[in-house]
């Protein structure tokens, strides 16, 4: 009798997230960029028909007074940090630098993924993204997105849902 093959486990926490909740989604690989990791990654999925409208960046945010939070918006959208502050119930936002973005995350500028991540942060999810029928996110790793349902990223992140851009 030949030995039983467990199934590879998935390559993110982010994944394993998505299929521990049993959530279907795609995975998108492509060549990510050294800068600007947003719009390489639109330019690259464009490459593959994928409109930029679906295609969602996560942003580190912090709160005043309150400790980091996620942000999710249209990959071409700037933040409305007072929005965003706002819909998480704390008067000020701001970008987190890099290193405390990773810090709180685990994961690295390019590649943060509001799934799965080492703690788990409130989020905000910008209204714009429900619109649409899939929204595709960093998968937590940079050149890996992943394509889901945005009621399904609401869902499994609680997150608030509200105009976050300027």
């Amino acid at each position: 009798m030949a030995p039983r093959r467990r199934a590879p486990a998935p390559a993110t926490p982010a994944l394993a997230t998505l299929a521990d909740a049993g959530v279907p989604h795609r995975v998108h690989r492509f060549a990510g960029g050294d800068r600007d990791f947003g719009a390489a990654a639109a330019a690259r999925l464009a490459e593959r028909g994928i409109a930029a409208e679906r295609i969602a960046k996560t942003l580190v945010i912090e709160l005043a007074g309150a400790g980091e939070a996620l942000a999710v918006l249209p990959v071409a959208a700037r933040l409305a940090p007072k929005r965003a502050a706002a819909a998480l119930g704390a008067r000020t936002a701001a970008l987190a630098d890099p290193a405390a973005a990773s810090r709180a995350t685990g994961y690295v500028p390019g590649g943060i993924s509001p799934l799965g991540g080492r703690r788990r942060l409130p989020v905000v999810v910008d209204e714009a993204l429900l619109a649409q029928p899939v929204i595709l996110v960093s998968a937590g790793r940079r050149g890996l997105d992943v394509e889901l349902d945005p009621a399904e990223l609401v869902r499994l992140t609680g997150a608030a849902v509200a105009p976050i851009t300027a």
